[in-house]
């Protein structure tokens, strides 16, 4: 049997898995019949089909599109988006409950798609379904179209819908390495027509004023404990060291733990800032209350008056790290007090505006996040 039958057509009986593979089937090819064994057929098929006899039942065996024609069968968009959600949750129900749908259709779709496809994506039995080896191939093909398709409608939706409006944002004085200004900056050269507004402050009082409906989106520390009501996608992460005067002796000791500066004076952002929780959390855990005897609304503030002398202070590494700034000793201390990631919040009981909804989507763009992605540049806190 020469190779490339063209238009190949199974006329004698369907093809069954079970069958020996003696048997033979007859073949038309331009008018004339061929009979061939299942081996040879098989052989042909891997080569030349789209489909092959699935496990569970009988299929017509097709050859695939190429420059001499021929057809694919249509995959379609639910189906990859029913394996995806079955691989993802592990099962057909909680994919059926996540995709609200019927789990008879999410089960039936993806029989129909392994029926097209010719072979099994997922082992099943009575306890579990797993990912074949085949099934984690197209799993993640899947994902990669389902992004992209995800992509466009952003995109589109961008053009179509986003042309005007306004976004209220409030942001603390400690962001990390996040270089807002940047972002936003980006965010206006890429929808000139939505204005921004921007307002400062510590965190418990932009969360507030999101409540309030005064804002549409909040940057800042997120903390393990904020409210469900709020929902945060995460910017950066940040790290803290202790700042200290040259030449102060806490710089020069070994290794440095914050309950060794107990009797030192500190330096902080005012009660309710972040910064000054993290500080007095791990002074609590170090057993003491540090003595706060200068206030900064802002961090760079802080390191210029740690550097004149007149005291030590927690600082973000992003803000020691920053030139051109007048020269402090910095140290890390164990353990390290823990900095919350720094994220973008808004109230999950009053939806976005599309404006403000595009606005989000940038500024995770901006951090690294997204496909549209710049390194960001360091920053004060």
């Amino acid at each position: 049997m020469r190779s490339g039958l063209g238009e190949a057509e199974l006329i004698s009986r369907t093809v069954y898995p079970a069958v020996a593979l003696h048997d033979e089937y007859e073949l038309t090819e331009t008018g004339r019949s061929l009979t061939v064994p299942l081996r040879a057929l098989r052989r042909w098929a891997e080569d030349h089909c789209t489909t092959f006899p699935p496990h569970d039942g009988p299929v017509a065996i097709s050859p695939a599109a190429g420059p001499g024609g021929g057809h694919h069968r249509r995959v379609e968009l639910r189906q990859l988006s029913y394996v995806e959600a079955v691989a993802r949750y592990g099962g057909f129900t909680r994919a059926a409950e996540r995709l609200h749908v019927a789990q008879s259709a999410v089960s039936a779709q993806i029989r129909a798609l392994e029926t097209e496809l010719g072979l099994a994506l997922f082992a099943r039995t009575t306890r579990r379904v797993a990912l074949t080896p085949a099934g984690e191939l197209f799993v993640a093909r899947a994902r990669r179209v389902l992004a992209e398709i995800d992509g466009a409608r952003t995109e589109i939706h961008e053009i179509t819908a986003v042309v005007s409006g306004r976004v209220s944002i409030g942001a603390t004085a400690g962001l990390g390495p996040y270089d807002l200004p940047q972002a936003l900056a980006r965010f206006r050269d890429r929808f000139p027509g939505i204005a921004l507004r921007l307002r400062s402050g510590a965190v418990t009082g932009l969360l507030g004023a999101l409540d309030e409906g005064e804002l549409d989106l909040v940057i800042g520390p997120v903390y393990a404990d904020l409210p469900p009501r709020f929902d945060a996608l995460p910017l950066t992460d940040e790290h803290l060291l202790l700042a200290l005067p040259i030449g102060h002796a806490l710089a020069r000791s070994g290794r440095l733990t914050l309950g060794e500066a107990r009797d030192e004076p500190f330096v902080s952002l005012p009660p309710g800032s972040g910064l000054r929780w993290i500080l007095e959390d791990a002074a609590r855990s170090a057993g003491f209350t540090p003595r706060v005897e200068f206030e900064s609304t802002t961090s760079t503030g802080i390191r210029d008056l740690i550097a004149a002398g007149l005291g030590v202070g927690l600082l973000s590494k992003s803000v020691t790290d920053l030139a051109g700034g007048p020269a402090i000793a910095v140290r890390n201390l164990h353990p390290a007090p823990v900095h919350p990631p720094i994220g973008v919040m808004h109230s999950r009981e009053r939806p976005l505006s599309a404006a403000a909804q595009s606005c989000r989507h940038h500024l995770v763009e901006v951090a690294g996040r997204g496909p549209e992605a710049a390194p960001p540049t360091e920053e004060p806190l």
